[in-house]
């Protein structure tokens, strides 16, 4: 196992998974990735087809309403 001073051949500034606590070997790392990316592959597959789009509108222009409306009317 590498010390923290010992320059190592893999060393990037931009890090995916850092270990909070303990010291983690290659191989245990190299584990916790894979599972990871297993799971985000696995979660792509799942997601739903996005809806149908309407061809119509959801509300009503005004313009196209009758000229008139009783006032005691339900349509307001």
């Amino acid at each position: 196992m590498s010390t923290a001073t010992e320059p190592t051949a893999h060393t990037s500034t931009d890090t995916v998974v850092r270990v909070e606590r303990g010291h983690a070997d290659a191989e245990e790392l190299a584990a916790v990735t894979a599972v990871l990316l297993a799971r985000a592959a696995a979660t792509q597959h799942l997601t739903a087809p996005p809806a149908p789009r309407r061809s119509t509108a959801g509300w009503r222009r005004l313009e196209r309403t009758p000229g008139f409306r009783a006032p005691h009317s339900w349509q307001g």
